[in-house]
């Protein structure tokens, strides 16, 4: 093994040994310089030949070095690690992907990421583009005349440079766009002969300050002031707190905005914590869909305030029906910038009398200061009780123990399992959560999991994953990435041992059909055998726990798994938890 180091706060280092000296320099050492220059951390890799020598830049060029690489034994987790990365740190890093095949692994963490509009530098390669200089068989089947069309409906640019200097701009503007929002993942693709080419010389490395992302866009005095009067005049207004930022500061505007005009809050659980959801003015738990209170609230509403709610129309579908929106709707997003034709992620059109085209974070505090306090009683929400834990176990069991578990210290929610009811633990910070994938596919929450622990290592934050057992056995090499790079975490897997969302499809299809409900589970269980989700996590050297199937077992593990990942380790915990959703 490769000396290491593991200082706090920092991961693993895979050290190389020193390089010697040498006049030589190759293409791939410029484009390595400017994601040194870009302040790139880590980039996280599957290996392939195809960018072989991107890959001896960073070690031999850059001393494996801003970025770190990260080696994911899946394409998948790669992208799924840089993804949530971002979402616990605000900060970019960058994915590397093998040729065609590598990009065709990955290409669904890539829409993850786009419609969580999370922005990730991702590096491609490609054969020899002359194919005179293509070795045979290998280099033609992982060549593409179009490599950036796999994923182009889904990115917010992409790039085949065809030269050294060329390459350079490219991850400048790249890294650009992808900050800049409505934010999303970005390609760069490099032709090996790019990579491999010797250079007389390492070109001129530009001032990266000089091409960062703009400022956030500031919304119009007279539009800002028109939703002010909407605000200040409302007999009840609503907050929809939707895609905002991790910002502590951004955090605090919103609630002062809320107790300054007494409007409630209502926040979604498929997005990170937006509002405090203890907050006498959360008007009810965050949900998948409107529970009745959320429904009642925005009905009697007169102003409706949504900050980049997601599927604003969809919302109003679920309170209004078909009937036309009574109130008036101050919409403030920049998420229209990155609709398009191929993909409906955009959702449904609402309706909305003033509207802000910006993030957020940018209105938010013209508001707060425009706005007129107003007076106004509104009574909390009442807190919903848990139900009191009992075998068999149920996801409220394990919200109960996990509660107790956690007790007073700072964690962090990286993912909750679907049918988790959003009153079984409340979000009184940014990072207390960070939201579902955006793409609402399977697989996702290991890989994001880690790179929100490897966001969050030596902040004092301990980050807990509640992943279904489908999306763990789909993404659980990125515990491998974990236990290596000694990055703390703890996943607790929820497991019903069933893909249990599509047993509820297939019984509702039976019992419209007049067929029985009774066959909903074939095709769909994970059983005869179980799978030992645990001794997965110890084979990869992660402390595995479990199965866990008695209530009162859960509190002593997850008192390990916590105290396990305080001293700086990897637990995995198999809840085996009975098929059912708590959510309404």
């Amino acid at each position: 093994m490769n000396p290491k180091e593991n200082l706090a706060g920092t991961i693993v280092h895979d050290a190389p040994l020193r390089s010697r000296e040498s006049p030589e320099v190759w293409g791939s050492d410029a484009v390595a310089a400017i994601l040194h220059a870009l302040d790139i951390p880590y980039i996280a890799l599957n290996p392939g030949a195809s960018y072989r020598g991107l890959h001896d830049s960073i070690v031999n060029y850059l001393g494996n070095r801003a970025p770190q690489m990260l080696l994911s034994l899946h394409d998948e987790n790669a992208v799924s690690i840089a993804h949530g990365y971002w979402k616990a740190s605000g900060r970019m890093m960058a994915s590397a992907l093998h040729s065609n095949v590598g990009l065709m692994h990955a290409t669904m963490p890539i829409f993850n990421a786009w419609c969580d509009r999370a922005p990730v530098l991702i590096m491609g390669a490609t054969g020899p583009w002359d194919a005179a200089r293509r070795r045979p068989w290998i280099d033609w089947i992982h060549t593409c005349s179009d490599q950036g069309a796999l994923i182009r409906n889904y990115t917010k640019w992409d790039n085949q440079p065809g030269s050294t200097q060329a390459a350079m701009e490219a991850l400048l503007r790249a890294a650009q766009i992808a900050r800049t929002a409505p934010r999303g993942p970005v390609y760069v693709n490099l032709d090996v002969s790019i990579q491999e080419g010797r250079l007389d010389a390492l070109p001129t490395l530009p001032d990266v300050a000089r091409y960062a992302a703009p400022q956030p866009v500031m919304p119009a005095p007279e539009t800002v002031a028109a939703a002010a009067r909407l605000l200040s005049t409302a007999k009840n207004p609503v907050m929809l707190a939707g895609r905002c930022s991790r910002s502590l500061d951004a955090w605090k505007a919103r609630i002062a905005l809320a107790e300054k005009l007494n409007l409630r809050v209502l926040t979604n659980i498929k997005l990170a914590a937006a509002f405090p959801t203890d907050h006498r003015l959360h008007a009810a738990p965050p949900a998948n869909r409107l529970p009745a209170a959320a429904q009642k609230t925005l009905v009697e509403a007169d102003v409706i305030l949504s900050l980049d709610w997601l599927d604003l129309a969809g919302t109003f579908k679920q309170a209004w029906g078909g009937k036309p929106v009574t109130a008036q709707v101050i919409q403030v997003s920049c998420d229209a910038h990155v609709h398009r034709g191929w993909s409906m992620d955009y959702q449904g059109l609402p309706p909305a009398d003033v509207y802000l085209m910006c993030e957020p974070e940018a209105a938010v505090p013209l508001l707060l200061d425009a706005v007129k306090p107003r007076a106004a009683s509104v009574p909390g929400h009442a807190a919903q009780p848990l139900p009191a834990p009992a075998d068999p176990l149920t996801l409220s069991g394990v919200a109960h123990a996990l509660n107790a578990a956690i007790g007073g210290l700072d964690v962090c929610f990286t993912r909750l399992p679907l049918g988790w009811n959003g009153a079984y633990t409340h979000f009184r910070h940014p990072l207390d959560y960070l939201g579902y994938d955006g793409g609402a596919g399977v697989g996702s929450g290991p890989g994001i999991t880690v790179g929100a622990a490897l966001a969050l290592k030596g902040s004092g934050r301990i980050p807990i994953g509640l992943l279904g057992d489908g999306d763990f056995l789909m993404g659980n090499t990125a515990v491998w990435t974990a236990t290596h790079y000694r990055i703390p975490c703890l996943v607790v897997i929820c497991n019903n041992r069933s893909f249990y969302n599509d047993e509820a499809h297939q019984e509702r299809v039976a019992i419209a059909r007049g067929r029985p409900p009774e066959n909903k589970w074939i095709g769909q269980r994970i059983s005869e055998p179980d799978i030992d989700l645990a001794a997965m996590a110890r084979a990869q050297g992660a402390l595995g726990i479990g199965p866990v199937t008695r209530v009162a077992d859960l509190g002593p593990a997850f008192e390990k798994g916590i105290e396990t990942v305080r001293a700086g380790g990897v637990c995995v915990i198999d809840a085996r938890v009975e098929p059912g959703y708590d959510s309404e």
